[in-house]
């Protein structure tokens, strides 16, 4: 089972920024897909951000011009830079990793408050 490991999470104040972080050992450079999903306290998983195989990037209405999805294929990390962090952006935050084959990978989630 691939492990991910993330990081970056804590608590902002409204109009701040964080960086989330998804560490693996595995390669990423031929990832499918990579996507960033949250989970706001009482509500259902949804997704934030996500890249293609080509690079091409698409972002959730709420979090567009605000949230960052990028990778670092050398670091085999991918991160999530957060910016202007609003109190609705509260959640736990989880990546997921799309193989060219077999089940997508997740990562354990890491809780962004913001609040001031």
């Amino acid at each position: 089972q691939v492990q991910l490991v993330e990081s970056g999470g804590g608590l902002v104040q409204p109009g701040g920024s964080l960086r989330l972080s998804c560490a693996t050992s595995e390669r990423i450079d031929n990832l499918y897909g990579i996507m960033w999903y949250r989970q706001p306290p009482g509500k259902q998983r949804e997704l934030v951000a996500a890249m293609t195989a080509n690079g091409s990037t698409r972002y959730a209405d709420s979090v567009k011009g605000r949230f960052t999805i990028s990778k670092d294929n050398a670091k085999k990390t991918v991160y999530l830079q957060m910016n202007n962090l609003k109190p609705e952006d509260t959640a736990v935050y989880y990546c997921n990793l799309h193989p060219s084959y077999g089940p997508s990978w997740w990562g354990q989630g890491t809780q962004v408050t913001v609040s001031s």
